[in-house]
């Protein structure tokens, strides 16, 4: 699949709005919590236009209640089962787990990640897009990143993604030192 960056479109808010709305009237009660999440919840940064949405849920032990849920509305579950381990994690490799979900054709690109509440890739995420949210100066820095990244690998979006988990990891030391200092909780 091609890397295409595009510039932040003003109308991703209202797109992941509109697909929460969605998710949220399927779900019901299994749904904790629907975020906008990745580089299109951040205003002002360019991304794959492609939004990113996090679905907290109390258990994942319900996957098949959920994914009847998300079939039902022509959601189709992807063969994802985990986030990467940041370099350095020692505790349980389930801190990580999760279900990824995408739309029928005739709806709006996106991802729907499905993540336990309290575990450590749900934090992770919100944390990624709260930091760049709240610091400006490591948005201009991230998109260029990604804008370089994506010029080398144009046609690789499997090197792309493994390069920006990277990138993502050393981002993320800075964004824990920023969450230490603020009493930053998800």
């Amino acid at each position: 699949m091609k890397v295409s960056l595009q510039p932040y479109n003003p109308e991703w808010p209202d797109d992941f709005a509109r697909l929460r709305d969605k998710l949220a009237a399927a779900l019901g009660d299994l749904a904790v919590r629907i975020d906008h999440i990745g580089s299109t919840s951040i205003p002002g940064i360019g991304a794959k236009d492609c939004i990113d949405i996090q679905v907290s849920i109390a258990t994942l032990r319900r996957r098949d209640d959920l994914t009847a849920a998300l079939e039902r509305i022509g959601f189709t579950k992807q063969p994802y089962g985990s986030d990467h381990e940041p370099p350095g994690w020692s505790g349980d490799a389930a801190e990580w787990s999760k279900m990824v979900f995408t739309p029928p054709d005739d709806e709006r690109l996106c991802n729907v990640h499905v993540r336990e509440v309290g575990r450590a890739n749900r934090r992770y995420a919100l944390l990624f897009r709260d930091y760049l949210r709240a610091t400006p100066h490591a948005v201009t820095a991230w998109f260029e990143m990604k804008r370089r990244l994506g010029e080398q690998y144009p046609d690789d979006s499997m090197t792309y993604g493994y390069v920006k988990d990277a990138a993502t990891d050393v981002l993320m030391l800075a964004a824990e030192r920023w969450a230490e200092e603020r009493g930053w909780e998800p």
